[in-house]
């Protein structure tokens, strides 16, 4: 059973929030598409991440990875085997596709095929203009004599 939610209701009281709402209904529709093979995502770090993924019986040629605007995608196309007479297959070979959306100033940092594992190492860089930032509370000198003259003084001169 599916649900599905309708976030109209919440786009008539938020302003900016257009690409978490994209977000959360492609989250959904991503639901439906098939889960294999198995990965995992961990934090290494503050701001470290790693995707692996089980690929046992892909080699390197079969498996490419992109990155474009914040979509990582991952697909694998596994070259057809000789005909063999297989009593039975029990290792999936067939062609997958993953995707996973990242945050802002997340980037892949490299990638690594052992042991039938997909490992894609991820950091969060933020710019230096984006983070945090210690104002310095400054106090205003003495003012005493620049001080604008009295309003009877005006009036007399």
């Amino acid at each position: 059973m599916a649900t599905s939610y309708d976030y109209a209701p919440l786009f008539r009281s938020s302003i900016g929030f257009d690409r978490v709402f994209n977000l959360l209904e492609n989250a959904q529709r991503a639901r439906s598409l098939s889960d294999w093979p198995p990965h995992d995502i961990v934090k290494t770090g503050n701001d470290n991440y790693r995707i692996s993924i089980a690929v046992a019986g892909f080699v390197q040629d079969d498996l490419d990875i992109t990155f474009q605007s914040s979509l990582l995608t991952v697909t694998g196309k596994n070259q057809e085997a000789p005909a063999e007479s297989y009593l039975h297959r029990g290792i999936a070979s067939r062609p997958f596709e993953h995707r996973f959306e990242l945050a802002d100033h997340v980037r892949v940092n490299g990638a690594d095929l052992s042991n039938g594992l997909l490992s894609i190492d991820l950091v969060r860089e933020v710019p230096e203009a984006l983070k945090p930032r210690k104002i310095d509370i400054q106090s205003a000198p003495a003012l005493a004599s620049s001080a604008p003259a009295p309003i009877e003084a005006r009036k007399a001169a």
